[in-house]
């Protein structure tokens, strides 16, 4: 029996925050690792979810990213910001510097920040979703190490380099989209071989460029770009954008997939803060995209489809469901989660709900 066990989202980022502690890391900074963490697999983003905690301590004890590394402001003018994440994990820097943004767009109505210096920053949802309590459109991409080929290839030069941008809505929720130019993310692969599925057709290549047709091939190759040419273009325009604005490593500068992780702190981010005030009213802004979404809801389906849904909220509809069911975690996971806190040195008995 393979049956996920389900834990409270509380209980759940209480534990996470403990193994961040018990790597050095500060009370507050640990407990934004464990939201990024938990709000992935609140969502169902299982890829970015608990599953990637122990490569994360992995990089903290073994001299990579910085447990106490402090991101700040290091260069430019107006609008325009340029962070250094002081080699701290990449959510640490990636918070930081959408603040940065959003507080830059409430005085110049449009505000752009590159990041160096940073690491790994998991799923890029909650990054563009800062800008929505300020009536604000979020924008936010990452450079990846290279996993996809350029059309036609079988090297990897280019990150699959996701792109997310969030839009607030009046009474829907709302619209988020977040995804990588890939078919699928690594770490999603990654997920499906541990849960031991099939790999989905389309997904990769193999290390020869030739459709993919295990997990193992999968993770050994080539992610397949979406659409094509179109997907391996994208991934490499969203990758000079924030390698080279930020002045930091580019594709197979940052390293090789096979080899292991990035270089420490050679990872890099771009954000974006649009202040929908400076162009029209926020309030009639919302409503038309509640029209939008309603528009979606509203329209005719194809056969077998019971419902439409707006980009995001499947993500959020998930979300309440397991703050009332609770986060389903597989039982490799969780085994593996415990070794890293004792490892750690982290006291389990003040989780009882782990057994």
């Amino acid at each position: 029996m393979n049956e996920d066990l389900r834990f409270k989202s509380e209980d759940l980022h209480a534990f996470i925050q403990a193994i961040y502690i018990a790597c050095n890391m500060s009370t507050e900074d640990a407990a934004a690792m464990a939201d990024s963490h938990v709000q992935s697999d609140l969502r169902g983003v299982h890829s970015h979810g608990v599953l990637r905690v122990s490569g994360y301590v992995e990089r903290l004890i073994k001299g990579g990213a910085n447990p106490r590394g402090k991101p700040a402001i290091v260069g430019g003018m107006g609008a325009c910001a340029v962070v250094d994440g002081g080699n701290s994990m990449g959510q640490i820097g990636c918070r930081f510097a959408m603040r940065e943004a959003v507080e830059r767009a409430a005085v110049h109505g449009i505000a752009a920040v590159a990041i160096r210096g940073s690491n790994h920053c998991g799923a890029l949802a909650p990054y563009a979703m800062q800008a929505l309590k300020r009536d604000m459109i979020g924008l936010f991409t990452t450079h990846s190490l290279p996993i996809m080929a350029p059309w036609g290839g079988a090297e990897r030069l280019i990150g699959n380099n996701p792109l997310a941008i969030a839009l607030p809505a009046e009474k829907e929720f709302p619209i988020v989209h977040d995804a990588a130019f890939s078919e699928a993310a690594y770490g999603k692969v990654a997920y499906y071989q541990q849960q031991g599925w099939d790999l989905p057709s389309g997904w990769a290549f193999d290390k020869d460029g030739l459709p993919a047709t295990t997990t193992q091939e999968a993770l050994d190759g080539l992610l397949a770009p979406i659409g094509g040419f179109k997907g391996a273009g994208l991934g490499l325009i969203m990758g000079l954008l924030s390698a080279l604005l930020a002045g930091a490593s580019y594709g197979t500068e940052l390293g090789s997939a096979q080899q292991g992780p990035p270089k420490p702190g050679e990872d890099s981010q771009f954000a974006i803060a649009l202040h929908i005030a400076a162009f029209t009213d926020p309030a009639a802004f919302k409503k038309r995209v509640d029209r939008a979404i309603q528009q979606i809801h509203n329209s005719r389906r194809a056969p077998g489809t019971e419902r439409l849904y707006a980009p995001g909220e499947l993500e959020f509809l998930n979300a309440e469901k397991y703050r009332r069911e609770g986060i389903p975690v597989t039982r490799a996971t969780l085994a593996d989660l415990k070794k890293t806190a004792k490892e750690l040195g982290v006291n389990l008995t003040a989780f009882a709900w782990l057994d």
